[in-house]
């Protein structure tokens, strides 16, 4: 039991740290209807890492990073610039095809790297079980300044996500502050991917907000709740990986769906399949 907690100790802390953030992004994420903007960023993301290695820099290595995160800011900023609340074709439809078209780039960029398939497949199952400290510790300081910033301009950001007409109305300006959140989800997103994989992220992103927004419509406990739901499922996550040997990523996903099924099924049980205040039914 004392190897085990030695072992994934580190793992358990990064999970924990992406957790806290992801949780509180997704619930933006969902009111604002662009589920599928963090594979984009993170398929952006890690185009930018395949065209650092073709350049010869390793994984993991500062100029990978510094190319991942530049081609998530170009991600962040293409985003922010075409939301069109007037328009005809739903940013969801833009964010689907940049993220069709970055992953078609990263597949061609693939087939000219060395081991482009190991590649491939470690970015979308991560290696968070080989997570070291100071990798934990770098990622819970970006992300104690990403949450320093979104609490500092909470209201506007809030404002943005559940009645972004309201707060046009009211003169917010809405591209720059999708700016601010993009930026800073590209940023958070981009050192996510690194260590624990698309698959893992998205899951983190979007299983723990669903539940936190069926259940309450306040901010502070959803957030809670987010918190709660993914702390549990990365506990049982990598305690079943570690004693069955599995892949640990793709264990605590599993987790999340696991968690996600008892709790529609519960809601099913219970007569509230149509919840007129579901803001998941709404969007």
């Amino acid at each position: 039991m004392t190897d085990a907690l030695v072992f994934m100790a580190a793992p358990l802390f990064a999970c924990l740290v992406l957790v806290a953030i992801l949780g509180y992004l997704g619930l933006h994420v969902l009111l604002r209807g662009v589920v599928f903007v963090d594979l984009a960023l993170a398929q952006i993301a890690a185009v930018g890492t395949l065209v650092a290695f073709l350049f010869h820099h390793e994984p993991g290595s500062p100029a990978a990073f510094g190319f991942s995160l530049g081609a998530a800011l170009l991600g962040a900023l293409i985003f922010s610039v075409t939301r069109n609340d007037k328009g005809r074709v739903p940013q969801e439809a833009i964010i689907g095809i940049t993220y069709v078209i970055a992953s078609a780039f990263g597949i061609l960029l693939a087939d000219r790297a060395p081991e482009g398939a190991e590649h491939i497949k470690e970015m979308l199952a991560g290696a968070i079980v080989w997570v070291t400290w100071p990798t934990v510790i770098r990622n819970l300081l970006v992300v104690a300044a990403v949450g320093a910033v979104h609490f500092a301009v909470r209201r506007q950001l809030i404002a943005i996500s559940e009645q972004p007409a309201e707060a046009a109305r009211q003169g917010l300006g809405l591209k720059r502050w999708d700016f601010v959140f993009y930026a800073t989800f590209a940023l958070v997103v981009t050192l996510a991917v690194e260590i624990a994989g698309v698959l893992m992220v998205f899951a983190y992103l979007v299983t723990p907000a669903i539940i936190a927004l069926r259940t309450s419509s306040r901010w502070p406990v959803r957030i809670l709740i987010a918190w709660l739901v993914g702390g549990a499922a990365t506990a049982v996550g990598l305690g079943a990986s570690y004693h069955w040997d599995f892949p640990s990523g793709p264990a605590v996903v599993c987790t999340l769906g696991l968690i996600l099924l008892a709790h529609s099924s519960v809601r099913m049980l219970r007569g509230r399949t149509a919840d007129p205040e579901d803001p998941i039914a709404e969007s």
